[in-house]
Parts: structure tokens; sequence; C-alpha cells
């Protein structure tokens, strides 16, 4: 689904200026519910100049209106022939500096609540090493007494889309690892099986008189 431009900043002016649900909001900023409600609260993005999407052509009043009126509708981005930004190409995840004190808080709560996720995966989400993974898991990070599990699409670390296609990709290859598990576990037993037939119940071969 197509995104506003600035979303967060798209997010703080929808928060501060309708009347819409904070699901409305995130659905339509692509950004997770947690977040909406962060910036409501005044925990993410304090002091963040709200982008309005009536001026930059994105949303118009009437499109606003109709979902002020009805909680289940969504917001429809506004489609323009403008050129579109150019996706970020693979590689790590750039992180301003600001937030990258909060990498260890967000890598403690990815180890805890998603421990599917391979090392790899979860330094590509927040923007970080293996080796500050492993010392995180370790509690062997320098800062480790003051690490506490954080969100890391309340912190801003990544997006609910790209934690939703890490762990997607995860349970996929666990799924293939399980069936194949039990493909390997099916065969040992066949041929365990077929090694244990007693020679006593074989079929004994036929004596002529």
């Amino acid at each position: 689904m197509a995104t506003p431009l600035m979303p967060k900043a798209t997010a703080v002016w929808l928060v501060e200026n309708t009347t819409l649900s904070f699901e409305q909001i995130a659905t339509f900023c692509g950004l997770h519910l947690l977040e909406i409600q962060a910036i409501a609260d005044g925990e993410v993005a304090a002091g963040m100049v709200g982008r309005d999407p009536l001026v930059n052509g994105e949303l118009t009043k009437e499109e606003i209106a109709r979902c002020e009126a009805d909680s289940t509708a969504q917001l429809r981005l506004l489609t323009h022939d403008r050129p579109q930004p150019a996706l970020r190409a693979g590689g790590p995840r750039y992180t301003p500096v600001a937030k990258r004190q909060d990498r260890p808080d967000a890598i403690a709560w990815l180890l805890k609540s998603h421990p599917e996720l391979q090392d790899a995966q979860i330094a590509k989400l927040v923007g970080s090493t293996k080796s500050t993974i492993q010392a995180v898991r370790d509690r062997t990070h320098w800062n480790t007494p003051n690490i506490k599990p954080r969100d890391p699409i309340t912190l801003g670390l990544c997006t609910l889309r790209d934690l939703n296609t890490a762990l997607d990709k995860a349970r996929r290859k666990a799924a293939r690892e399980e069936s194949s598990k039990k493909k390997a576990e099916a065969l040992a037993a066949a041929d365990q099986a077929a090694g244990e037939v007693d020679p006593s119940e074989a079929e004994q071969p036929t004596v002529e008189e």
C-alpha cells in the first residue's frame, strides 16, 4: 500500500489536526499502532513539525471527513504522476546518531519476543552488528545493567512492515527445516524397522519330498 512521502511527520499532523482513530492513521502512514499512540503521548517525534497532507496533495478535506465519520473506513492516498523516491538498495540500515543508543534495547526486545529471528535479520532490522547482538544475548555488552527490552518499532528503528517481512521469512525457513527434520526421522525409523525384522519370521523355503 502506498504511503505519504514523510509518514511520521504526516502522522504527527493527523494526530494533532483530526479526530481520526490511531488505527486509521497507522494504516495510512504505514506505521505501527503503538508508534501512533506514542506520538499522541509525546513520547515519539516530540518537537517534529507535522506535514500537512492537504497542502501536499496527498489527501482532501472530504476524504478526512469521510473517515472521521466512519472509524472502519481507510484513508485513500491521492496518486500523482510525479516521480517516486527510489527505494534504498540492500545493505545495512542507517540509524540516526540520536537513536543508536537505543539499539541494544531493541535487540534485547527482539531476542526475547522473536527468538525465531536470525542474528543477521536482527542486525538488518536495527542497523547493528552480529557481535553486538551476541553481546546483548550473552549479557557481556558494556551497558548490560541499563539495557531494557523495548519495541524497535516504537523506538523508530524499524517499521512494522520490515518486522513482519523478517518474521515471515524466519517462520517459513523454520517450517522448511521442521519438515525436512520430520522426513529424515521418518526415513530413519523406516530403515530401523526394516533392519529389525526377525529372521525366524521370514518365509521358510519349501522342502520337496
